[in-house]
């Protein structure tokens, strides 16, 4: 009696460890079959990207992964250095840049752009305890931090030609807190807002925004099968509530509205 307990015992444990391979082969083969979506992003944009445990993360990464599900695709987030963003999605290294790019005439010359995924302004940032500048028009002459390549360096050199280039927003910002590096720092109303609150910098915003930006994906031009797709999922993920999810998780609102 106790053998033939043994013995189903034995064979229903094997009957429920094959089960088990079984539906993980099954999952492994659905996800195997998922087109990839690859979108590249800097890293270096907290809190849109960046690094945590070595993996990308921030709003920017997650809106990406939303947009790839609704798609129906396997979403693979990767990091590219912001000044060749574009060149490298022209070489076709990524299917698109989910990376707070703004929607440019420049940069509609070379790719094509989805409809916004959200706006934002142009702020200039000082120190905390700089009172000499004490309103936008105070930035002429002075030396101004802008992030490279981006289109707050043509705005910054309406006001000054002496220009200081960073390969990412925090250290600009950061070296407004060290003397005599920069005056001031022309960068993304809502990363400036971020380093003040998450991130403890001593700088504060001056006035109202130069500009405001649409900010889209870009794709390259002729894949106008994608272009439409991921302005469905766009549309989709703002209606069903996701994007407000991942807005509120990094902002607190929901910076679409």
């Amino acid at each position: 009696m106790k053998k033939l307990i043994r013995n189903l015992i034995g064979a229903t444990s094997a009957l429920v460890i094959a089960a088990t391979i079984n539906v993980a082969h099954v999952d492994t083969a659905q996800a195997a079959d998922k087109e990839v979506f690859t979108y590249a992003m800097t890293g270096l944009y907290p809190p849109f990207s960046f690094r945590q445990s070595g993996d990308l993360a921030g709003f920017d990464m997650e809106i990406g992964q939303a947009l790839a599900e609704e798609m129906g695709m396997q979403p693979n987030p990767v990091a590219n250095p912001w000044q060749t963003l574009i060149a490298a999605l022209k070489s076709d290294r990524f299917d698109a840049i989910i990376g707070s790019m703004a929607i440019t005439e420049e940069r509609l010359k070379q790719v094509n752009f989805t409809d916004p995924y959200y706006s934002s302004g142009a702020q200039v940032f000082v120190s905390t305890d700089n009172d000499e500048i004490k309103e936008v028009e105070d930035i002429r002459g002075k030396t101004i931090g802008v992030l490279v390549s981006s289109s707050f360096a043509k705005a910054a050199r309406e006001y000054s030609d002496n220009i200081t280039t960073y390969t990412d927003d925090v250290t600009a910002l950061r070296d407004l807190t060290v003397g005599g590096r920069v005056d001031a720092v022309i960068t993304d109303q809502l990363i400036g807002e971020n380093a003040i609150l998450n991130a403890g910098l001593g700088v504060k915003p001056l006035g109202d925004p130069i500009y405001v930006d649409d900010i889209g994906i870009a794709v390259n031009k002729g894949n106008e099968a994608l272009l439409e797709n991921l302005n469905k999922a766009l549309a989709a993920i703002k209606a069903n509530g996701k994007y407000a999810a991942i807005s509120e998780k990094y902002f607190g609102r929901n910076i679409a509205e």
